[in-house]
């Protein structure tokens, strides 16, 4: 652990080309955390994070004393660490329904979205379509708010948006009758905390 008391400040390893690290990096820029990040080749991982982290995975964040290596315990970590803006809604139903959104995106989307990153394995074609038809089925709930099912940028679009920008890139078009989800892309990705988020990585993703 000695590595871990060394730092005064946040520490973020990062795969500046996975979803994970991108939704945290999503949460630091939106709540304007100053945090030293470490990019990691998965690869080849830093010495220190194989000491910090049994898994040696990203993203794993450290703050002093205390190493975290699960995403979403980072999210909220970070949500209850620096509380403005919130992420997560106030009171318990709406906090669980927020948790669940975010387990069915990470249940439903990532795996398809990891899978056609890699580009390895057969049906492909297939990985594409089933994921466009869940994010065209997601389309109506974009209707009716600024962010996803809430007034409030939360953890539920921090866990989506990754996946959205990476579209073009894992060769996923939706049709223009996904018109709210259009909109909704079309708004976060000129958020100025989104930007900061990307890596130079994931600028290129859309090019």
């Amino acid at each position: 652990m000695g590595a871990v008391n060394r730092r005064s400040v946040i520490t973020l390893y990062s795969d500046p080309d996975a979803l994970d690290s991108h939704r945290v990096r999503f949460v630091l820029a939106e709540k304007g955390i100053d945090a030293h990040l470490v990019s990691v080749d998965p690869l080849d991982p830093p010495e220190d994070l194989q000491e910090l982290n049994p898994y040696c995975t990203t993203p794993t964040l450290v703050d002093r004393e205390l190493s975290l290596y699960d995403p979403r315990v980072i999210v909220e970590y970070l949500d209850e660490r620096y509380p403005h803006p919130p992420l997560m809604p106030v009171d318990p139903v709406s906090r669980a329904k927020a948790r669940l959104v975010v387990s069915r995106v990470e249940t439903d989307w990532y795996p398809l979205a990891a899978q056609l990153a890699e580009g390895k394995g057969r049906g492909l074609a297939a990985v594409r379509k089933e994921l466009a038809e869940g994010l065209l089925a997601s389309d109506p709930l974009f209707r009716g708010y600024p962010f996803l099912l809430s007034e409030e940028l939360s953890v539920m679009d921090c866990a989506v948006l990754p996946v959205l920008w990476r579209l073009p890139a894992l060769g996923v078009e939706l049709p223009g009758r996904a018109e709210h989800l259009h909109a909704y892309m079309e708004r976060m990705f000129a958020r100025p905390s989104f930007r900061k988020s990307l890596s130079d990585i994931e600028k290129t993703l859309r090019d």
